[in-house]
């Protein structure tokens, strides 16, 4: 009887990896002790859930919702997002923990630093450098 039922419920569930799934997740429910929908015939709990499916008496759609809510491990609330256009917008950055830096203490100009110019530094404006060792 098993053969025919399975015929049966592959003309409803083409897929027959969907139909194992479903038809294992209307098993347990009827092990849980959820009602039945055709006579039980003295068939084991798949069986009964194939006839079910075959037959047409329970809402595919929602054994479907059911089996994903079952295998989902985070369910997804939908909640408003937080309106932070207006921190951003501001002008303080103390919601992203940003200190602004302070001026450096002191500053110098390119000819202060060595920068060159084009032109070469003459041997007296060039300082020795010291010996560490001395």
């Amino acid at each position: 009887m098993a053969r025919v039922t399975v015929e049966d419920c592959v003309e409803r569930i083409p897929n027959r990896f969907e139909l194992v799934l479903l038809a294992a997740r209307r098993a347990r429910g009827i092990a849980a002790g959820s009602m039945l929908t055709v006579d039980r015939d003295n068939d084991k709990n798949p069986v009964v859930a194939l006839r079910e499916i075959g037959d047409n008496t329970i809402d595919l759609g929602d054994l479907k919702n059911n089996l994903i809510g079952g295998l989902q491990r985070r369910i997804e609330v939908d909640e408003p997002e937080e309106d932070n256009m207006a921190a951003l917008m501001s002008s303080s950055t103390e919601w992203a923990g940003v200190v602004p830096e302070e001026e450096p203490a002191e500053t110098f100009t390119a000819s202060e630093v060595g920068a060159s110019d084009g032109t070469e530094a003459t041997p007296a404006e060039t300082k020795p450098a010291e010996d560490p060792f001395a």
